[in-house]
């Protein structure tokens, strides 16, 4: 497993030269959400298409 510091090599030497510190921060945060989701999809915690309808449903007045 690589470290924080090794994914951001990665990112860097994906990503065009003249990237701003913006759009380094954005694929960072890109980069940490993918993580997180693939770590909580191993950890079980995932919620049916059901559920997410249900709760969504909440959101836009259903």
């Amino acid at each position: 497993m690589s470290t924080a510091k090794e994914e951001v090599r990665k990112i860097l030497d994906q990503i065009p030269d003249d990237s701003s510190f913006e759009d380094i921060q954005y694929h960072i945060y890109v980069q940490e959400k993918i993580e997180r989701g693939l770590k909580d999809i191993k950890e079980g915690r995932l919620l049916s298409q059901e559920e997410v309808e249900r709760r969504m449903s909440k959101w836009l007045g259903r």
